[in-house]
């Protein structure tokens, strides 16, 4: 018998998360099916960060289920539960070992069940060495990587960090406003990152960028007051009536 292919890495049903009154989340419901990547839009104060929080458990909802993987409820686990069982995420600030090379932060970051020391004076294998070439060749560092990372660009910065998130071989990343103060140079050549990226990988993209969002070529969820009004194609969402009066503007 054939096995049932699955249709979900992730889905949120009905979530709510209120603070003090504030109702953050609000019904907030969607699904991103395995080996998607999926952009969510829309105006500051509309949920995405208290998302970002419920997926990995940083946040407990007061109601609502999510669900990885179509079998693990997530609302019932704590944060490092959560990383173990593949989801990673990357905060918009980049928080990389600046004093280390590019290497040796891929290096920590593939043997982050070591102990960091422990790893720069181990023997590396062949089998590190080249998984962190690969990561060094999709996030364009390979001419940097015995650069202290102190040197790189806000840019290259950004992109070690999503390659030490590959390091740890997530099997999906929550990536958070990647371009914020990237050149447009930079803007146009992570969004080609992250789709190599999206090939093996399932990616969850929070971004302000219009341009950018409409590099990664990808369907877009659209939140406002903590729910989810609109989803489809970029061009789909940008006409819709809602979206454009609490967030595009006309």
């Amino acid at each position: 018998m054939a096995e049932k292919l699955k249709t979900s890495i992730l889905y949120l049903e009905n979530v709510n998360v209120s603070f003090d009154g504030f109702q953050a989340l609000n019904n907030l419901s969607f699904n991103v099916k395995p080996g998607e990547m999926r952009a969510i839009i829309g105006p500051n104060g509309a949920g995405k960060t208290t998302m970002m929080d419920v997926i990995t458990g940083k946040t407990r909802p007061d109601s609502g289920r999510v669900l990885f993987d179509e079998t693990v409820n997530l609302t019932r686990l704590d944060e490092a539960d959560i990383a173990q069982l593949g989801i990673g995420r990357k905060f918009q600030k980049p928080t990389v070992f600046e004093n280390h090379t590019v290497w040796d932060n891929l290096l920590l970051a593939l043997s982050a069940g070591r102990r960091a020391w422990d790893t720069l004076f181990a023997r590396t294998t062949q089998a590190d060495r080249d998984r962190i070439e690969e990561i060094l060749e999709i996030t364009r560092l390979g001419s940097q990587r015995d650069e202290a990372s102190a040197n790189l660009s806000h840019g290259q910065k950004q992109w070690l960090e999503i390659g030490m998130l590959l390091a740890q071989d997530p099997k999906l990343l929550l990536v958070d406003e990647p371009v914020a103060g990237m050149t447009d140079a930079e803007t146009e050549e992570t969004a080609r990152l992250l789709r190599d990226i999206a090939r093996n990988h399932s990616v969850v993209v929070v971004e302000h960028d219009m341009t950018f969002v409409r590099d990664l070529d990808v369907d877009v969820t659209v939140l406002h007051e903590g729910a989810a009004i609109a989803e489809g194609t970029l061009d789909y969402v940008s006409a819709n009536e809602r979206v454009i009066e609490v967030y595009l503007g006309r």
